[in-house]
């Protein structure tokens, strides 16, 4: 596992030499799959009863073995070449357009770009303005704010600069008003979720240290990021970090806790795919997505509910249920794409479009996964997606009316 205060600015030549390396790599998996469905449309495959054969024979093993060949040579060389051009090239790349980029392919194969190393990977990190704590100091805003603190935490392929959208910063406007110092947690969101929640706890621990004027912690949290929160204090709890005794108050934004149905969808078309000889090799094609996203299928949050199994596995289960944290109060706000007028012609497991509204609320069908928001810690909008969260003045309004009262 990376470290996780270790985050140099990437720079432009690590930029390219991370997608020259993605790029290899992804010729060498298609040539695979195009191979493998070769194999298994030919006759001879097909004679000898053998549905599982991965690679042609002949001329035609000789044709693959060389497109081979020549990928792993060119990627050598591009990634030579890059890193020559690193000694010139010095300028870099902090746009936010690069942000939304890296972030979204994080997402998606984060893991994997993690596992091998490659450039692109995000490191987890505090940030505040798109700047990596290392490099700031919150010792003024914490005298100022009394120690008051409030962390937010982004979901699936986005960043810490995305919580302003349309014109609109939750935290930022919360922590003007209320008079709160904000930080923000930038992170790998194809990780699994379970070591995102370790690594953050970490991170949390090693902020108190550094501060110890922090006298309260406030979490806001959108997506997986409520995820990720979830799994840090329970871990925190586990090995009885100090921080954990400064949260106050855990803020979710359509959070999926009992998962998202379009990963399970996902995972079914994988199964189908794979049943018939002619389309499993496109499965592999399907299964080009994160644990971070297996995660959510159903809203796994501690290394249990995946260490013992594939996270592909349609019968892969959450090992136990994790309740909400005692020691601090708890908030869910949920979606509704349909309006008042709609009700009828949207279900409700349509959600803001992306999470279930019962997902979003913690309610499940089985009481032993019940998760327990009072009625007064729990708002429904209707009319609204799941990045429009993100910008509603409704939402920030409830958001400001649980801050302002210590009851609530």
């Amino acid at each position: 596992m990376p470290s996780d205060h270790k985050n140099p600015t990437p720079t432009i030549t690590e930029d390219l030499r991370g997608a020259g390396q993605l790029s290899t790599e992804a010729v060498l998996g298609i040539v695979q799959i195009v191979e493998a469905l070769h194999a298994r449309i030919s006759a001879t495959a097909l004679l000898q009863g053998n549905p599982r054969l991965q690679r042609t024979s002949g001329i035609a093993r000789f044709v693959y073995w060389l497109i081979r060949r020549i990928t792993l040579l060119v990627g050598a060389g591009v990634d030579k070449s890059l890193g020559r051009l690193g000694k010139i090239l010095k300028k870099t790349s902090s746009s936010q357009a690069r942000e939304v980029v890296v972030s979204a392919l994080n997402g998606v194969l984060g893991d994997y770009l993690e596992g091998r190393k490659n450039p692109l990977a995000i490191m987890m990190q505090f940030r505040k303005n798109g700047i990596s704590l290392k490099n700031l100091t919150l010792t003024e805003d914490l005298e100022k704010t009394k120690g008051r603190l409030m962390i937010m935490v982004h979901g699936l392929c986005m960043n810490d600069l995305q919580w302003l959208y349309k014109g609109q910063n939750h935290g930022e406007a919360l922590a003007q008003k209320h008079n709160l110092t904000t930080l923000y947690l930038h992170y790998n969101t194809g990780r699994h979720i379970s070591e995102n929640g370790k690594s953050f706890a970490a991170a949390l621990e090693n902020l108190q240290k550094s501060y110890p004027q922090i006298t309260e912690i406030y979490l806001l949290t959108h997506s997986m990021g409520g995820l990720v929160s979830r799994s840090a204090l329970y871990y925190g709890n586990l090995v009885q970090h100090h921080w954990i005794g400064k949260v106050r108050k855990l803020f979710f934004l359509g959070t999926p806790h009992h998962g998202a149905p379009l990963e399970r969808a996902g995972n079914q078309i994988d199964n189908i795919l794979e049943i018939h000889p002619y389309s499993a090799p496109f499965a592999r094609l399907g299964k080009i997505r994160s644990a971070g996203i297996t995660d959510l299928r159903y809203g796994n949050i501690i290394d249990e509910d995946w260490q013992d199994g594939d996270k592909f596995d349609a019968n892969l289960r959450r090992s136990k249920p994790i309740p909400l944290p005692t020691r601090l109060a708890s908030y869910a706000i949920a979606g509704l794409v349909s309006q008042e007028n709609q009700a009828h012609l949207l279900p409700e497991w349509v959600g803001d479009g992306l999470v279930p509204l019962g997902s979003a609320l913690g309610k499940h069908q089985d009481e032993k996964w019940q998760l327990y928001f009072p009625a007064h810690r729990q708002y429904t909008l209707k009319g609204i997606n799941h990045l429009q969260l993100l910008a509603s003045q409704a939402v920030y309004q409830k958001l400001d009316e649980w801050l302002s009262h210590t009851d609530l």
